[in-house]
């Protein structure tokens, strides 16, 4: 089994917001294979894809964003899933607005989001998708930026950053890491 684990704030309060992104990603994978969100283990919701050693399970813990970890620790303990085969797909700030960045392992890079996975798991080596979201006016309180929703104007690139994070995360779960990092973190014209 492998996980797609996106991360985000759960509530309306907090739909659509930057900060989500990780839970729009994964909300398109699971509409992708038809597969329907119910309530999980480790307080967060799953939506299984097909059964046996080549399932997927989609996970959208449902703690706030810093404390996601425990919920994807448990969900990984409980199915005895390997670090390594657990995706972890969040916002980033570093990265120009519908980037796509793929590691295999790494450190948290300030994202609270991977801090809690990486303390929960006990270990940076796991797979992660970083997305995109841009900095912002950096006189702008950076909580106040992830928390914000998309302006108008970059609807149609979000929508675009978004099923290519899709596509990214089909590529991870046939061919592996490396396939997906070699194909998605190439810089590409972002207006296109």
């Amino acid at each position: 089994m492998t996980i797609v684990v996106g991360l985000g704030n759960p509530g309306r309060r907090y739909q659509g917001t930057r900060h989500n992104i990780g839970f729009a990603v994964a909300d398109e994978v699971a509409r992708r294979r038809q597969a329907v969100f119910e309530s999980g283990r480790g307080d967060a919701l799953t939506a299984r894809c097909g059964r046996g050693p080549a399932s997927v399970l989609v996970v959208k813990p449902l703690s706030m964003m810093n404390l996601s970890g425990e919920a994807v620790a448990e969900v990984a303990g409980f199915y005895k899933v390997d670090p390594a085969a657990i995706l972890a797909v969040a916002d980033d700030v570093n990265l120009p607005l519908g980037r796509l960045r793929l590691r295999a392992r790494g450190t948290a890079g300030g994202h609270n989001g991977f801090k809690s996975i990486i303390a929960s798991l006990g270990t940076e080596e796991f797979p992660r998708l970083r997305v995109g979201v841009g900095r912002g006016d950096p006189r702008r309180d950076l909580a106040d930026h992830v928390l914000a929703r998309f302006d108008d104007d970059e609807r149609s690139e979000v929508e675009r950053a978004m099923a290519r994070a899709a596509d990214a995360v089909e590529t991870f779960l046939a061919e592996g890491i490396e396939a997906a990092m070699s194909r998605y973190n190439r810089a590409e014209d972002l207006s296109s």
